[in-house]
């Protein structure tokens, strides 16, 4: 590792830059979208299941891991939708990527969301979604990814 890396991520200048992986689980014309809890950052925006990639994962063994943990399915990775860069007003930055779902194994169970909803695509751009998100969220409603 260079003294720049760390082990989930990586600093572009002095700023932190995060490694996430979130998935978009898909039914018919729907998509599982989540909601922050009251208690946590950016409260109540809604987002896609999905977390940091930890020391030593891969982006897939990474999302299938949070997928367990966030909602206890044994989900199947499909491929990799669209990679992004995100950063914040505060000077934080976020690498997301996104991964199609279409099977999963188990019964959704909501461990740790405020809500969990399927959305129709075209309906996405209606709902508060955070800052990082906004950009994939156009795309998806017009169409254009998936």
């Amino acid at each position: 590792m260079q003294d720049n890396e760390t082990h989930n991520g990586y600093a572009v200048g002095n700023k932190q830059v995060r490694l996430v992986v979130a998935a978009l689980i898909l039914r018919e014309d729907r998509v599982l979208v989540c909601q922050r809890r009251p208690d946590q950052p950016m409260a109540l925006k809604w987002e896609f299941p999905g977390g940091k990639i930890e020391a030593g994962e891969s982006p897939e063994q990474a999302l299938k891991r949070e997928l367990e943990e966030e909602l206890g399915i044994d989900a199947t990775i499909g491929e990799r939708i669209i990679q992004l860069r995100h950063t914040y007003r505060s000077g934080g930055a976020v690498d997301l990527q996104f991964f199609a779902v279409r099977n999963f194994a188990g019964e959704l169970t909501n461990r740790i969301f405020h809500d969990l909803r399927w959305c129709q695509l075209k309906d996405l751009p209606s709902y508060d979604f955070l800052a990082a998100d906004r950009s994939l969220i156009r795309d998806l409603a017009a169409g254009k990814l998936l």
